[in-house]
């Protein structure tokens, strides 16, 4: 399927592995250009001798002033921008909210969900000037779920969903999309990290508290970066164009989380 992304540019956050990596791989193999940012200078390096392709920037989308130099070195590197995936977050950390460090918490929310306002204002007066604009969020089925032990990271991914409804009526008249992609049990390091400290937390094998986390999905099965990936190209091209406002379940049908 010709998805019509030839040149499409694509600015991608997070992006010097895991999900973040797939997406902006997804697009280039559709033929767009694709700037991505991370905030691990190892993993930059690793991406520029694997993906020579890419352009990318170090930049933490918690701090302003590094987002404004990363939309600087995006735009000079694109040419302008079609596509903006707010992918970056972080899991943020595991425990009942009165033990919760408060400088977590503020981390957690910072990069979640503050990250997102922090590129999409800067994003959108160069997404108005293309014929083919999209925002895509990355929420989570924590973003529509409650997540006991991780009041944070659920708090800024039902932010993310409010935000993501909220741009979409704002954008709308400008012919801006705006969607919040909502990912379940992803496989990879970070997912494997997060199970293993709630395991600890309620003092049971990383085994039981995977069988656990499945035992809430009909599909019992992780959802791999690949398939996040596909739905957001898919939704970012023109054959997406009257898809907006929506908050797009990746989760294997997930009724709850533990």
């Amino acid at each position: 399927m010709n998805l019509e992304l030839q040149a499409a540019r694509v600015l991608v956050t997070a992006a010097a592995a895991g999900i973040g990596l797939e997406i902006a791989r997804a697009f280039l193999r559709e033929g767009a250009r694709v700037h991505v940012c991370d905030v691990d200078r190892d993993a930059l390096a690793s991406l520029r001798r694997s993906d020579p392709q890419l352009t990318a920037s170090h930049a933490d989308v918690a701090d302003r002033s590094d987002v404004k130099r990363l939309f600087d070195e995006a735009l000079a590197a694109l040419g302008g921008l079609d596509v903006l995936v707010n992918n970056a977050g972080i899991a943020g950390p595991t425990g009942r909210v009165e033990e919760i460090n408060p400088e977590d918490w503020d981390r957690t929310l910072q990069v979640c969900i503050t990250g997102q306002y922090n590129c999409a204002r800067l994003a959108i007066p160069h997404l108005r000037k293309s014929t083919n604009p999209s925002i895509v969020n990355l929420s989570s089925a924590a973003g529509k779920h409650g997540f006991t032990l991780r009041a944070p990271y659920a708090a800024a991914k039902w932010a993310v969903v409010g935000f993501t409804k909220s741009l979409s009526i704002e954008l709308g008249p400008d012919k801006i999309r705006v969607n919040a992609i909502l990912p379940g049990i992803v496989a990879g390091d970070r997912q494997r990290r997060v199970l293993e400290a709630k395991a600890q937390q309620r003092g049971m094998s990383f085994e039981a508290m995977e069988r656990l986390a499945f035992s809430f999905t009909s599909i019992k099965d992780y959802v791999t970066p690949q398939q996040i990936a596909d739905q957001i190209v898919f939704i970012c091209s023109p054959r997406g164009r009257t898809i907006s406002g929506q908050a797009i379940s990746v989760d294997g049908d997930t009724q709850m989380l533990s």
